[in-house]
C-alpha cells in the first residue's frame, strides 16, 4: 500500500491521537517516516502514546500539542504554537470526536457534540489551510463516519436546544464531516491540497465510554464484534500516506474503497449553506 520513504520527513497532525485509532494512526505514519505532531486534550495520555510510538517505531520525530477541540479559544492557541514552530504541513487528520449522551454545551455556547466534531475540524483546518497550500502536495482528511446516514442537518436548530438525543447529535456532526469535506474539496481544486473522509467501520477503542445509559451499553455489549483499533485505522493511514490516492480529493472512503455517502450527504446547496453557518459560528 505504501511505497518505501514516501513519507520520510513529511509532516503530519493528528488530532485525537492519546487513544484509539488515532494512536494507531500518529504510530503508522511515524513508523513511515513522517514528523508527527500528536494533538492531544490530556496530557499524560499523549506522553504515553509517544512513548509507545518511540518504543515501537525508535522515531523521535514526534511532538505532543495540547488542545481541548471543543474550544475555539484553544484551537486557535494550538495552530499559532504549530505555526510558530512549523513552516509545512503536509498531511492533516482531523481524528479527534465524541459522542455524548447528556446535553452539555462548550465554553462557546454551542452544544459540545457539534463544537468538538464538525466546527473543530473546520476551525482548526481553516487556521492551517494556508500552510497546506505551501507545502502541497498536501492531504486533509476527516474521520466521518456510517452514522451519517441517521444524520439529517436541523437547520432551525443545529444545536439541538429543542429536543437533544445523543445519537441525533452524533449523527448529525458526522453527516457534517462529509458536507464539509465536499465542499473544501471543491474550494481547494488546482491548489494541490486534497479532502477526503472516511467511515472507520464501529471500532472496540473505547469511543463512548464517557456515557451511561445506552450508549454506554451498545459499545459495551458489541464489544466482542467490533473492528480492532489497527482495522479501524487502516483506511485513514491509506488515505493519509498511500501514493495510490496522490491527487484524489473530494470522496468518502470505507475499507480502502470510495462509497457513495447518503443523498443528504451529497447536497451542494447543504453543504454551502454549513460552510457559511460554520463561518458564522467560528467568527
Amino acid at each position: 500500500m505504501n511505497q518505501s520513504g514516501y513519507m520520510d520527513g513529511k509532516v503530519c497532525i493528528v488530532t485525537g491521537a492519546s487513544t484509539g485509532i488515532g494512536r494507531v494512526t500518529a504510530l503508522e505514519l511515524a513508523r513511515q517516516g513522517a514528523h508527527v505532531v500528536l494533538v492531544c486534550r490530556n496530557r499524560e495520555k499523549g506522553e504515553s502514546a509517544i512513548a509507545e510510538i518511540q518504543e515501537k517505531t525508535g522515531s523521535t520525530k514526534t511532538e505532543l500539542l495540547l488542545c481541548d477541540m471543543s474550544s475555539q479559544k484553544d484551537i486557535r492557541r494550538a495552530a499559532a504554537e504549530f505555526l510558530g514552530k512549523h513552516d509545512r504541513l503536509d498531511v492533516l487528520v482531523n481524528n479527534a470526536g465524541a459522542i455524548n449522551d447528556k446535553y452539555e454545551k462548550t465554553v462557546d455556547g454551542l452544544e459540545l457534540t457539534f463544537a468538538t466534531n464538525h466546527l473543530g475540524y473546520f476551525l482548526f483546518t481553516e487556521l492551517l489551510l494556508e500552510t497546506l497550500k505551501k507545502s502541497s502536495p498536501a492531504r486533509i482528511v476527516n474521520v466521518a463516519s456510517d452514522a451519517h446516514k441517521a444524520g439529517k442537518m436541523n437547520w432551525d436548530d443545529l444545536q439541538l436546544e429543542k429536543g437533544f438525543s445523543g445519537w441525533a447529535a452524533y449523527a448529525q456532526s458526522k453527516l457534517a464531516n462529509i458536507l464539509f469535506t465536499f465542499e473544501l474539496a471543491r474550494k481547494l481544486e488546482g491548489t494541490g491540497v486534497t479532502a477526503n473522509c472516511v467511515h472507520p467501520g464501529v471500532v472496540a477503542s473505547g469511543f463512548g465510554q464517557n456515557n451511561k445509559g445506552i450508549i454506554k451499553m451498545f459499545y459495551s455489549v458489541a464489544a466482542p464484534f467490533l473492528k480492532s483499533n489497527e482495522g479501524g485505522a487502516k483506511t485513514q493511514i491509506y488515505l493519509a500516506s498511500s501514493p495510490e490516492v496522490e491527487g484524489v480529493s473530494g470522496k468518502y472512503f470505507a475499507n480502502i474503497k470510495p462509497l457513495n455517502p447518503s443523498a443528504r450527504a451529497r447536497s451542494n446547496e447543504d453543504a454551502k449553506r454549513l460552510w457559511d453557518v460554520s463561518e458564522k459560528l467560528t467568527r
